[in-house]
């Protein structure tokens, strides 16, 4: 299993603290800006996120168990990126401003997820580079010229097993992607995703961390005058269980 992002589990929190109230909270992060990880600097047309937490995501901690495959992308010069569940754009939008070059295609069946990354595209100056699309079927990989190297972001809860089937693998065998998969849903989710890239792609995977251990020894400096409670309440992602994430890399170019 791939260590961990920048977990700094040396350090612990007093148990004693300030406490906020969810307003203050919004108040901590009212300029929409993330404040660190790999998309340090993003910016947030509204104080908004669609299907998943919002304070993780403008403190940076979002998913920092995928922070060294994210700065691992963003020094990849991937030229095509189709990033499907886009939500409000964290992904899209983020790496589109990391990876200058690239073009963005931006998956998601929500149309209030379409108009905040669209809108969010916009604010943060990539929007002739990111193309927001409502529903992606594999299929659709064969209508994009990969220039150089393409990479997929997969996170469509629970979907990834109808989207990647046997039928379908093929057309992914010179894309990279990096996939979030769901086994609480199906047991044998993330197994039998393996088993159908395994004769295209090299794999590597990750595990998602429980939001108390976040809260007990994530570093960041918004969070030192804060009690546990409180820490808990902006790093936290609610996730139902322990993910497993899997970074497939294809043996061959696009």
């Amino acid at each position: 299993m791939t260590p961990v992002a920048d977990m700094r589990t040396q350090w612990s929190p007093p148990l004693a603290g300030r406490a906020l109230a969810l307003t203050e909270i919004y108040d901590l992060f009212g300029d929409g800006v993330v404040r660190h990880g790999p998309f340090a600097g993003l910016r947030y047309p509204l104080l908004q996120s669609v299907g998943s937490s919002l304070f993780p995501k403008l403190l940076g901690s979002y998913e920092a168990e995928l922070h060294p495959w994210i700065a691992e992308v963003c020094a990849g010069r991937y030229s095509e990126i189709v990033d499907i569940g886009c939500a409000e754009g964290y992904y899209a939008v983020g790496l589109a401003r990391r990876l200058p070059e690239a073009r963005v295609y931006a998956y998601d069946t929500d149309p209030r997820a379409q108009e905040l990354c669209a809108a969010a595209a916009r604010l943060n100056g990539v929007a002739p580079r990111v193309e927001v699309r409502a529903t992606f079927a594999v299929d659709a990989l064969s209508g994009i010229s990969v220039r150089g190297r393409g990479l997929i972001v997969c996170d469509c809860e629970g979907a990834e097993l109808d989207l990647f089937t046997p039928e379908t693998v093929p057309l992914c065998a010179g894309w990279d992607l990096l996939v979030e998969t769901h086994d609480f849903m199906d047991l044998t989710g993330s197994t039998r995703l393996q088993a159908r890239f395994a004769a295209t792609h090299d794999v590597r995977t990750c595990l998602s961390v429980d939001d108390i251990q976040k809260a007990k020894h994530y570093d960041y400096p918004e969070l030192a005058p804060l009690d546990l409670a409180t820490r808990r309440a902006i790093v936290g992602e609610g996730r139902p269980a322990i993910m497993e994430w899997l970074f497939f890399t294809a043996r061959a170019a696009a």
